[in-house]
C-alpha cells in the first residue's frame, strides 16, 4: 500500500472538505472526463488506500462479538461473516466512484491532469514515500528551533529589564517553548 504524505493527506481533506462546502461545486454536473481525470488523481495520489481494511476490519470486530456471544459456532459465524464480507467487497467500487465525483466537482480536467502527473512522477512519488518523514524532521527542528528563541527571548527580556528596572521579575515557565518529544 503506498504512504500517503501529510500534506497529500491534508490536500485531499481539503478537496473532500471544499467540495462539500461550498454548494456551487456539489450542484454542477460532472463530465465523464472530469471522473476519468479525477479517478486518475485519486489513484496517482492513493487518496482512497487507507480504505483498503474497513470491510475486513468491519468483519473482523462482527466476527469477534458474535464469537463471544456464541464461542461453541466460532467455525461457523467466521466462515458465514467472511462469505458475507466477500459478496460486499464489490461496494467497493462505490467509494471509489463517490471519491472520483468528488475529485471532479472540486478541480478542472486540467487541474486533475496537472495533480496526477506530478503525483506519477518521480518527484511525486518520492514526496508521498518520504513526506511524512521529512514532516517528522521538520517538527522536530521546530521543537528545537523554539525551544532556543524561548531561550533567548527570556534571557535578553530579563537582562534588558534587570537593566531599566534593577531587578527583572522572574521569567513564567509557561512561555518556555514545548519540550521536544
Amino acid at each position: 500500500m503506498n504512504k500517503i504524505t501529510g500534506f497529500a493527506r491534508a490536500f485531499a481533506t481539503a478537496a473532500v472538505l471544499l467540495s462539500v462546502s461550498v454548494p456551487a461545486v456539489k450542484a454542477q454536473d460532472v463530465t465523464e472526463d472530469q471522473v476519468k481525470a479525477a479517478r486518475a488523481t485519486i489513484t496517482a495520489l492513493g487518496v482512497t488506500n487507507s480504505f483498503d481494511n474497513i470491510l475486513p476490519n468491519l468483519a473482523a470486530r462482527l466476527k469477534n462479538s458474535l464469537i463471544q456471544a456464541s464461542p461453541n459456532h466460532q467455525e461457523l459465524i467466521s466462515a458465514t461473516v467472511d462469505e458475507k464480507a466477500l459478496g460486499l467487497a464489490a461496494r467497493r467500487s462505490d467509494l471509489e466512484r463517490e471519491a472520483a465525483t468528488i475529485y471532479a466537482k472540486t478541480f478542472s480536467v486540467e487541474e486533475l491532469n496537472a495533480i496526477t502527473a506530478f503525483y506519477s512522477s518521480g518527484a511525486g512519488k518520492k514526496l508521498l514515500n518520504d513526506g511524512p518523514i521529512a514532516s517528522r524532521e521538520l517538527l522536530k527542528a521546530a521543537d528545537i528551533w523554539a525551544a532556543g528563541v524561548s531561550r533567548d527571548l527570556a534571557q535578553e527580556a530579563t537582562k534588558s529589564l534587570d537593566e531599566k528596572i534593577g531587578s527583572a521579575p522572574a521569567a513564567d515557565a509557561g512561555t518556555q517553548a514545548p519540550a521536544q518529544q
